[in-house]
């Protein structure tokens, strides 16, 4: 099992949950319907990347950004090479 990290930027209170998009050079945009408060926008969005990636929730932890837009989240895989591929055309 190997945890890639995946830098993350967070829009939360958007219309729809969305994952895809670069923000900067190599953050990955996830849009969230949930508001940035208690946590909530957060663990939307780790849920919503899980589900991007095809992997189960606990498979996607937060490392680092708990109260920030900018994230590094971990994924926990046995298959790192598709993740990176996944998260490539993710990037657009």
């Amino acid at each position: 099992m190997e945890e890639l990290r995946i830098p993350i930027r967070v829009k939360p209170g958007s219309s729809r949950t969305r994952v895809g998009g670069r923000h900067g050079e190599t953050a990955l945009i996830v849009a969230v319907s949930a508001k940035a408060v208690d946590g909530a926008a957060t663990e939307a969005a780790l849920r919503a990347l899980a589900d991007a990636l095809g992997m189960p929730r606990r498979s996607v932890v937060l490392i680092t950004g708990a109260t920030s837009r900018d994230k590094v989240v971990g994924v926990s895989t046995d298959a790192p090479d598709a993740v990176r591929e996944a998260v490539r055309e993710l990037l657009g």
